[in-house]
């Protein structure tokens, strides 16, 4: 049977590239499940000339568009095809269209790795109806400074976000304006207060650019839209059915709090989820999907599996995903499909 072997991306973070072999079997998993046409078998963490490698069989050879799927796996470096004892290096061809530090130049206290926001937001398409070459609209209800949002931009895909932050609201419009200049974009960009019966109910920063002026011109536009403002009002900015895929990164609950409609803070993400998977719920299409990391220590899998089934999602068993973040904090993911 065809062999193939993929290198891991190193990772900065030295307690995320601990796992991100394991996590990169699990995520290769999911693939092999959902998306490719080969079935693939025999997936194991392997040494090669001392270096390690995650390993795997096919039924078949991999075709153009296998290829192209695996290579937006989110610690992928390389894939090769395997002979003997030797590695035959395969063309890799990522969707990513922007530049990476569209996603590396923030450094902030509590930064979500980049490599995890991949790997979530790839299971949570994979979960979905549709394909990754489809031109996606992503919303992370919980935004922060908008890592999930950027990696929706390297997609090509249209990102929403929203977050009660004032100063992470302000900070991405700040980082994404600057970011289109510099790499000379075609672009606008606005910062509009919200208005709710002459009451403002928040601040909204738009932006859409394109990589040409003739991508301009044929259509080619991505859209950024984010909004300043409780997670729990969401309905009161978007309509319903507006998005394909929902992605966030809970609040852990330890640097930061989470609101969860008292006015307080909250230990537990799984509070504030609960009032939250409603409204957002609503917002997403027939066939869509939703991916939500959270700290374990505030709630366990059976818990959000019955939140989110309360509202008529189906939540998949994708299982070998939760990992070691520090002492307060065992990171897991789940993701749930709206029935078409």
């Amino acid at each position: 049977m065809p062999r193939y072997a993929l290198l891991i991306l190193p990772a900065f973070n030295r307690v995320y590239g601990e796992s991100a072999i394991r996590l990169t079997r699990s995520e290769l998993g999911v693939f092999g499940d959902r998306a490719l046409e080969a079935p693939i078998s025999a997936v194991e963490e392997s040494s090669i000339g001392g270096v390690p490698y995650v390993t795997f069989e096919t039924g078949a050879e991999l075709g153009e568009r296998d290829i192209a799927l695996l290579s937006n796996l989110s610690s992928v470096y390389a894939l090769f095809g395997m002979e003997g004892e030797l590695l035959r290096p395969l063309r890799m061809e990522p969707l990513d269209r922007l530049s990476s530090d569209l996603l590396t130049i923030q450094k902030y206290a509590g930064k979500t790795n980049e490599h995890f926001t991949k790997l979530l937001l790839n299971v949570t398409v994979l979960a979905s109806d549709f394909t990754f070459e489809r031109h996606l609209s992503v919303f992370d209800p919980m935004c922060g400074r908008g890592t999930t949002l950027n990696q929706a931009l390297m997609y090509g895909y249209d990102a929403y976000g929203l977050d009660v932050d004032t100063k992470d609201f302000e900070a991405y419009g700040l980082f994404l304006r600057r970011w289109l200049k510099d790499k000379r974009l075609k672009h606008t960009a606005e910062t509009v207060p919200v208005r709710r019966e002459r009451a403002l109910a928040g601040k909204r920063f738009n932006a859409s650019f394109a990589l040409s002026k003739e991508a301009q011109k044929a259509g080619d536009v991505q859209h950024v839209d984010v909004v300043n403002a409780d997670t729990l009002r969401s309905r009161d900015f978007f309509k319903p059915r507006s998005f394909d895929l929902i992605v966030t990164d809970a609040p852990y609950g330890v640097q930061h709090g989470s609101r969860g409609g008292g006015g307080g803070l909250s230990r537990s993400p799984l509070e504030l989820i609960a009032k939250a998977v409603p409204g957002w719920a609503e917002l997403l299409r027939p066939g869509g999907a939703i991916g939500i990391s959270w700290n374990t220590y505030g709630g366990n899998r059976d818990e959000l599996a019955s939140i989110l089934g309360g509202q008529g999602l189906q939540v998949l068993e994708l299982p070998g995903f939760e990992h070691w973040v520090d002492q307060a904090i065992v990171r897991d993911l789940m993701v749930a499909r709206k029935p078409a």
